[in-house]
Parts: C-alpha cells; structure tokens; sequence
C-alpha cells in the first residue's frame, strides 16, 4: 500500500478539529516514513501498514494536542514527558506540532530509543 500523503494527513487533523500547514503535515509525515524504515530493524510498532499508522499512531497523538493546549495555558511551563515513548508516539507529533513545548521522550529499551 502507498504511504499516506499530505492531503490524507491533514484531513485526520481536520476531523480533529487541528488544522495542518502544510510543512507540520509534510514533517509529521517525514516522521510516519522514518518511524516505518526503522520499524523493521527495531520493532518499534507492531503497525506496519502505512495508511494504518497514519490512523492508529499519527491521529490518536493528534487526538491529544487540543486538551494538552487547553491544559498548559499561556505564560505556564510547557514541559511534557513522554514516559514509555518506544518509537516516539506522542512525543515527536507533540514537539513537532508544538516547537515552544519542551517534550522529553524516554524509554526503558534503548534500542527503541
């Protein structure tokens, strides 16, 4: 199966009420690219399907950035952790889609880190 495009990615965001640019779709789907490449070397997800990860992985962190943003409020510290974070998911999209956060992933198998 083709991977997913920008027009599929931004359309789960849009159902979420999280509208894309154009470059936060095209590096959220840099990552979903690196995310599978490595998978098969490192096991990070059992999802292997492209399109699959683009529901499963990409739009259930996307699901979380509308109460993340309602909770951290504006002038409070925008620091997450993302504890058992494996490939990533949510820390990368929450960093990649939120650049003023500070987002620190960690994980218990270094490899997957």
């Amino acid at each position: 199966m083709s991977p997913p495009d920008r027009a599929a990615a931004q359309a789960a965001a849009t159902a979420l009420a999280l509208p894309l640019s154009d470059a936060q779709a095209d590096h959220l789907l840099a990552y979903l690219d690196l995310l599978q490449r490595w998978n098969a070397t490192y096991n990070l997800t059992a999802v292997r399907d492209p399109a699959e990860m683009l529901t499963q992985h990409l739009a259930d962190c996307l699901a979380v950035v509308g109460p993340f943003r309602r909770q951290l409020a504006a002038g409070s510290q925008r620091r997450l952790l993302d504890v058992g974070s494996g490939g990533g998911l949510p820390g990368v999209v929450l960093a990649a889609l939120e650049p003023g956060w500070s987002v620190t992933c960690v994980d218990s198998v270094g490899k997957k880190v």
